[in-house]
């Protein structure tokens, strides 16, 4: 590793009176992206003389010196513009022209802003519309990347270090699906109209927090089911949490697992059932009230917490209220009169009782509704559905992929940061001396 001294002489007005230690540190902060800006067109020079100095060497007569480009090239960093005219060589093989210094640091041609540099806009993307994280970031620091310039970013980082990471060594246990319709369009903002976005979330085990593990836009439940085993080892699944919806449990329950339909949704999806047998409001009270009477419905994990894991007789007898609560409300609902509620509540009271049973079998309770996911999509919708509602399918994934990352995941958030910009190694700084002069 070479060493490179650089001799950095600054010069400032010092005011006699009404100095403040604010106004040092504001005069600093004014001043630092030329001081920044002057220390890296330094460093360059000093790198490009050896750059070209190696190339030239590398091959004795094939480079020919041609001076320097035309127009100085601008490198948007986070502290501002590093604007450098780049020298040139002459390819005596081919008569192309090339830049030592550009190859030598592996710079991407005509891109201004440099990823770093990128870094705060794209994480206030993740908050904020593109075109507020733009002029939030360019207020924050005096600079900052256009709307549009944030959008590429957000979509080359996801594509390039946003992808899933490999999950089968987490042995999850339970899983919880939901959905939600995201409006969507196309190119030249057509409107594609409403879509399906999918989420699934997993734990490891009772009392542990669940987390995102897939998200997937305008996809069948068998496509997830395809993807889920691919990343998951999907075969230690023991409970399947879902509101209930079409398809769930045909395509992502196996022999293995079991249901635990969301007592939540079942509760508030009962009235628009009975209203599909024909029963308005006034009809649907005395039901509701039978439903609603029901134990497992005014449960909740807090309050099963506080029962003595030892103490079987007393959750045995909630277990057996909750029975014969809804037998007794299925003997009201007659084929005849409410055929798709005595349906709805059939399958509903066959998976309602699985939280009870995986008590009796461990001694731990299970989740009883999909809050976590209803929580879960609570944190963006109001990113994806109020601010910036224009998405297309794949820029919507891409944008998930991140902010699992930084909303959910933020001690990721670096670590992603890090594998983006490749940085294999960074210049150290071995000694620092300040000394002072007055004029």
């Amino acid at each position: 590793m070479d060493e490179l001294e650089i001799k950095l002489v600054l010069q400032f007005s010092v005011p006699k009176d009404g100095l403040t230690v604010n106004g040092i540190f504001q005069g600093l902060e004014e001043e630092a992206p030329k001081i920044m800006s002057t220390l890296t067109q330094g460093i360059f020079h000093a790198l490009e003389e050896r750059a070209l100095k190696d190339l030239m060497n590398s091959d004795p007569g094939r480079y020919q010196r041609n001076g320097y480009q035309s127009t100085k090239r601008k490198m948007k960093t986070f502290f501002g513009t590093v604007s450098y005219r780049l020298r040139q060589l002459i390819d005596r093989h081919t008569g192309k022209k090339v830049y030592p210094l550009g190859q030598a640091l592996n710079r991407v041609p005509y891109r201004q802003y440099q990823p770093g540099a990128l870094e705060p806009a794209v994480g206030l993307a993740m908050h904020l519309s593109y075109r507020q994280a733009s002029s939030e970031g360019q207020r924050i620091q005096g600079h900052g990347p256009s709307k549009s310039t944030v959008h590429r970013g957000v979509q080359e980082l996801a594509e390039k270090v946003g992808k899933w990471p490999y999950m089968k060594q987490r042995l999850f246990r339970f899983l919880m699906v939901d959905g939600t319709k995201v409006h969507l369009q196309g190119t030249k903002g057509k409107d594609l109209g409403q879509a399906e976005m999918r989420w699934a979330l997993a734990s490891v085990g009772p009392g542990k927090p669940f987390e995102p593990v897939g998200f997937w836009i305008g996809q069948e439940w068998a496509a997830i089911r395809k993807d889920l085993e691919k990343r998951l080892n999907y075969g230690k699944l023991e409970v399947l949490f879902s509101d209930g919806g079409p398809g769930v449990e045909e395509n992502l329950l196996t022999p293995e697992m079991r249901l635990q339909r969301c007592l939540w949704h079942g509760k508030r999806d009962f009235p628009y059932i009975l209203y599909q047998d024909g029963f308005k409001k006034v009809d649907q009270e005395p039901l509701k009230a039978l439903l609603k009477a029901i134990p497992a419905f005014g449960l909740t994990i807090p309050r099963l917490e506080q029962i003595d894991s030892k103490d079987y007789a007393q959750v045995q007898d909630l277990a057996q209220q909750t029975r014969d609560g809804f037998k007794g409300l299925l003997e009201t609902l007659t084929p005849e009169k409410y055929p798709k509620a005595r349906t709805y509540l059939d399958n509903l009271y066959q998976h309602t009782m699985t939280f009870f049973d995986y008590f009796f079998e461990k001694q731990k309770w299970i989740p009883l509704t999909t809050n976590a996911i209803e929580s879960a999509f609570s944190r963006v919708s109001d990113r994806i559905k109020g601010k910036g509602k224009r998405w297309s399918d794949h820029g919507l994934l891409n944008w998930l992929m991140l902010a699992f990352r930084k909303i959910y995941k933020p001690k990721l958030w670096p670590k992603l940061w890090s594998q983006f910009l490749k940085v294999n190694q960074i210049i150290k700084l071995n000694r620092l001396k300040v000394s002072y002069v007055w004029l």
